[in-house]
């Protein structure tokens, strides 16, 4: 891998000394090829020799990490629809539905009329003459465009495809900041937003400065997101409830199923963080799915003092990350990380701002927007709902009550006959089931032991994102699955 590294560097120096002087192109091809083929080892010249990069080769912290909601269930799904798209009739269902992952427009759910005129206008708004045209007026509502041109005010040159600031563009984060702020009623410093292209490069940034071995822990609430597990390993830490602390259990035993965390939660658990000296890394991207009338979201930004991180996402595009009582040159160190990866999409950072400053009263896009925001999450909270009732009434399920987020987690007690088939199979009891529910149905589902589960018992998880008139299918099929795999595996 060196060597190869070492050649591709050495080629572009020879090319871009080769360009400086001028010379004939035939040459620099000649002298290429001949350094490219007389500077292989002789081991490598060997047919016989063994390859460069091998399994044993690698970094071992990239064969210890897992990433269970694109794993080997989901490749399978790429396999089978494949197959029924070479050989339509295939198999016993005709489409492969994926409810392994929170990826909503995949699933047919249409973006917001506003965020994407706004985007609109601002290619257009580039050309003036375009956005000029009275064409362009009657597509775009009033405010769309006015937004855009105010966005592109703040872009440096008006340049949408060019790079910004490392942290994001300086009136964007203004915006952010100013909408954080009206959300939570204190004051929020847009010098401690970062913008990045989704949740994955935030949390892996937090792993590389918090992580220095793997004496360093990180506490994690189970069932986990496999992108926390995956990123631990990577940076070579340690996951799990190490501390054996009963403040801790106390403070977060009550949240380790799907909710919407109450105010007093969140400060038993930040005054824990605070007697222990802990950072408190708190995932808020689904801070619009709530379904409980009741409840309301609630950031950990919002009066409680610590040394800690927020992230919150738009759409799952976008994540504001924000360092909260961070000491300054600790900033500093994160500013460096966040400058490595030059910067976020410009794209992604105008729709942050968009999310946390949409059309007000009186905008010619108000009404629309709040009647699409309102009916997602409207049919969001039916389908949790329905889905949830279908999987109580089966035999040996249970599963908690949505009042948030985008998935269910439920519980499945499997007969001892599948376990050992699972065993046989060489694989976790909960795979084999969900393996089993692909082949049968099309459903793609993602097992529980790839999220952390209490030992001796088996999950799964699925997702609410499937359209509204998809569901019923989806029950049909799960349902008589599941009749069908338990009569098997009873006695």
């Amino acid at each position: 891998m060196r060597t190869f590294v070492l050649f591709a560097s050495l080629r572009n120096h020879l090319s871009r000394r080769f360009h400086s002087q001028n010379k004939n192109q035939n040459q620099y091809r000649l002298l290429s090829s001949r350094f490219l083929s007389s500077s292989s080892p002789p081991s490598m010249a060997s047919s016989n020799s063994s390859p460069a990069v091998t399994i044993d080769t690698i970094n071992p912290k990239v064969k210890t990490c897992e990433y269970a909601v694109r794993g080997e269930i989901v490749i399978l799904a790429q396999k089978l629809q494949e197959e029924l798209q070479a050989k339509p009739g295939s198999h016993p269902f005709d489409e492969i539905i994926y409810c392994n992952i929170g990826n909503p427009q995949s699933l047919g759910q249409q973006p917001i009329t506003f965020f994407r005129e706004v985007g609109l206008s601002l290619h257009c708004a580039t050309i003036q003459a375009i956005l000029d045209r009275s064409e362009s007026q009657a597509l775009f509502s009033a405010d769309s465009i006015e937004r855009a041109w105010q966005i592109l005010d703040q872009i440096p040159g008006g340049a949408t495809g060019a790079y910004s600031h490392s942290q994001g563009i300086k009136g964007l984060r203004d915006t952010i900041a100013a909408g954080i702020e009206a959300r939570d009623g204190f004051p929020a410093d847009p010098n401690d937003i970062f913008l990045t292209d989704g949740a994955s490069p935030a949390v892996h940034s937090m792993m590389t400065l918090l992580i220095r071995s793997e004496k360093d822990g990180i506490l994690c609430p189970i069932p986990q997101y496999p992108l926390y597990s995956a990123s631990i390993a990577l940076h070579g830490g340690t996951l799990g409830w190490g501390l054996e602390i009963a403040e801790l259990k106390e403070a977060v035993g009550r949240c380790r199923r799907p909710r919407v965390l109450a105010e007093e939660n969140q400060r038993d658990i930040v005054n824990f963080c605070k007697q222990e000296g802990l950072v408190l890394l708190a995932d808020e991207v689904y801070q619009e799915n709530v379904y409980v009338p009741e409840k309301k979201f609630n950031s950990f930004k919002k009066g409680f003092p610590i040394y800690g991180v927020t992230m919150g996402s738009v759409e799952k595009e976008e994540v504001t990350w924000r360092s909260l009582g961070l000491l300054p040159d600790i900033r500093e160190q994160i500013y460096k990380m966040a400058s490595v990866n030059l910067c976020s999409n410009i794209s992604g950072q105008i729709l942050a701002s968009l999310v946390m400053s949409p059309p007000k009263v009186g905008d010619e896009s108000y009404e629309s927007y709040c009647a699409e925001r309102d009916g997602i999450l409207s049919s969001l909270a039916r389908r949790a709902k329905t889905l949830e009732d279908a999987l109580n009434s089966l035999e040996g399920i249970t599963c908690n009550k949505a009042e948030g987020a985008m998935y269910l987690f439920p519980r499945v007690r499997l007969p001892e006959k599948a376990i050992k088939a699972a065993e046989a199979a060489k694989c976790a009891p909960d795979a084999f089931y969900c393996r089993r529910l692909l082949n049968a149905t099309g459903i793609v589902v993602v097992p529980g032991s790839g999220f952390g589960q209490v030992p001796g018992t088996w999950h799964f998880r699925c997702t609410i994102l499937p359209q509204e008139d998809k569901i019923p299918a989806i029950v049909s099929r799960l349902t008589d699955f599941h009749k069908s795999f338990m009569d098997e595996y009873r006695g």
